[in-house]
């Protein structure tokens, strides 16, 4: 299974250079058997742009996965603790192998009734819209 996060562009950038290998969240998916993260790219951006696949999924309070984390976080301190502000359980995803697409896709062109998703969105079969395979390659 697939899941669809949207991420920061300067977050986006690091994540495909190799510099940012742990994604943090403050919610996790229910499903258990989510391997994949396809990327949209927010704003000024606004593209799928590549996917990464999930390496392991870190739970624990904020500061001991910062512990665990903060070489491979690609953020500084403050804004991990911003982030995490009054949380007392704090997720990463540990990035395994990740595949930018050659052709960024506009989600509106593939998925019906598209808007950018707050936490994450389940890439489910029925939210594709009928268009040319290749502009899918990450279903």
């Amino acid at each position: 299974m697939k899941v669809l996060l949207s991420i920061n562009p300067e977050h986006v950038e690091n994540i495909f250079k190799g510099v940012k290998t742990f994604e943090f969240r403050r919610k996790v998916f229910a499903r258990k058997d989510v391997t994949t993260v396809v990327v949209y790219c927010t704003m000024p951006v606004g593209r799928i742009v590549g996917e990464f696949d999930i390496d392991t999924i870190l739970e624990d309070a904020p500061h001991e996965i910062w512990k665990k984390t903060r070489s491979g976080s690609g953020i500084t301190k403050d804004f991990f603790d911003q982030y995490f502000l009054d949380r007392k359980i704090a997720y990463a995803l540990k990035i395994g192998e990740v595949r930018e697409y050659e052709e960024h896709i506009d989600p509106k062109e593939v998925l019906d009734n598209f808007t950018p998703p707050q936490s994450y969105m389940y890439m489910k079969e029925e939210r594709r819209k009928a268009v040319r395979q290749d502009q899918l390659e990450f279903w």
